[in-house]
């Protein structure tokens, strides 16, 4: 997603030097999410703590897309569209499906169970959660919640994009 925490998570990961595929399921949404990133990174510009080019950098690095079969080559999905069960369920049983076998795919929910969004989807031990603080740009904490499958190699390979993130 391109709201609130979507567009939050995407500004950190680009700052960090991953490079994010931002979706949406409407261009407005994902023009608003960009709009509020440039903003964002604009005000660090000035109270200077990223130079332009840092921020020029993060934009850079930001692809945005409509479809989720944009998703098929990422290493790692972050899922932050709202806390509904069933969205999200269906979200994950898509993703699922898109996504290569290898692909690390999160959550960020605050409320839904792990396992249940895990069993949604083929690959239980590749499912966890990684719920970010609001505002995420400003909020220097990521909660990681392993569901009773998530495999031990995909809970280190989160913590650390989360380092990595700041």
């Amino acid at each position: 997603g391109a709201g609130q925490m979507g567009n939050g998570i995407t500004q950190v990961a680009a700052l960090a030097g991953f490079n994010v595929t931002m979706l949406d399921l409407k261009q407005e949404y994902i023009d608003k999410g960009m709009a509020t990133i440039e903003m964002s990174l604009g005000k660090l510009v000035v109270k200077e703590r990223i130079s332009q080019a840092d921020a020029d950098a993060a934009i850079s690095r930001i692809s945005t897309a409509t479809e989720r079969i944009h998703c098929g080559d990422a290493d790692l999905v972050i899922e932050a569209i709202p806390e509904i069960p069933e969205l999200k369920f269906s979200t994950f049983t898509e993703l699922d499906g898109i996504c290569k076998p290898e692909a690390i795919l999160a959550s960020n929910t605050s409320s839904i169970s792990i396992d249940e969004i895990a069993a949604a989807t083929g690959r239980p031990s590749q499912v966890i959660g990684m719920h970010f603080m609001n505002p995420v740009p400003l909020m220097k904490l990521v909660e990681i919640i392993n569901g009773s499958k998530t495999s031990t190699e995909v809970n280190l390979a989160v913590v650390s994009a989360a380092e990595q993130m700041g």
